[in-house]
């Protein structure tokens, strides 16, 4: 039932929410990767791992980092705090995997955004790719308190629209000639999990990752999607 004023014009719910803490450099453990600060020293695992990967870039605002200072670049050019934080995924053994950031952050406002997602291949459709996205929203929503996190991504990227709706991101429709990147046009589409939502969205994403639900052959017994529903 919509709550109203009284004038009786409808109005939001009343929301006890003081603010969030801006994110900062901070290392996130999770069974099958970590979470580390991206520092200067990456460039050289950056182009051995991503780099010689041309289709990993496409939707992104660089061109491939195929030298040291093409990926040096791209580091300095990370979310840095107040507004976000640039994480390296590592292997449990250590192996650079990708890189991704928390960005445009609002912490009056309680926003946030993931980006800058480059996975390699040994990381891309894996436990530890929705593991890396588990920890962030984890930081996201019960660490620093955000009230909304954003997933936007090039309309015409498939992949990233498909993976954003899988992890239980919610579309919110596309912004038309919303930027020009690599001089071409981009339709920005938007997603959103909210912190009403992430009980449930969390909830799911642990499931997912529980060792019950992998088979003998190492395949999930259910999808994202049924463990929503089934939790819902």
């Amino acid at each position: 039932m919509t709550a109203t004023n009284a004038l009786g014009q409808p109005v939001g719910d009343p929301v006890e929410w003081h603010g969030a803490a801006a994110p900062a450099p901070v290392v996130l453990t999770g069974r099958f990767v970590t979470l580390r600060p991206l520092v200067a020293d990456d460039a050289g695992a950056i182009v051995q791992t991503l780099g010689r990967d041309p289709e990993l870039w496409t939707y992104l605002p660089w061109e491939p980092a195929t030298t040291h200072a093409a990926a040096l670049a791209i580091v300095k050019d990370a979310a840095a705090p107040p507004l976000g934080t640039s994480f390296a995924v590592d292997s449990p053994g250590g192996h650079f995997l990708g890189r991704v950031d928390l960005m445009r952050a609002d912490a009056a406002r309680g926003t946030i955004e993931v980006g800058a997602i480059l996975w390699s291949p040994a990381l891309q459709r894996t436990r530890a790719a929705t593991e890396v996205q588990l920890l962030l929203a984890e930081h996201v929503f019960d660490t620093l308190g955000y009230r909304r996190y954003e997933w936007k991504c090039d309309s015409l990227n498939a992949p990233s629209r498909a993976a954003a709706l899988r992890l239980g991101f919610t579309e919110e429709g596309t912004w038309r000639h919303a930027l020009v990147t690599k001089g071409r046009n981009r339709d920005t589409t938007w997603f959103s999990v909210t912190d009403t939502e992430w009980p449930l969205v969390g909830a799911a994403l642990r499931a997912w990752l529980a060792e019950d639900n992998m088979d003998d052959g190492g395949r999930q017994r259910r999808s994202l999607a049924e463990i929503r529903a089934a939790l819902a």
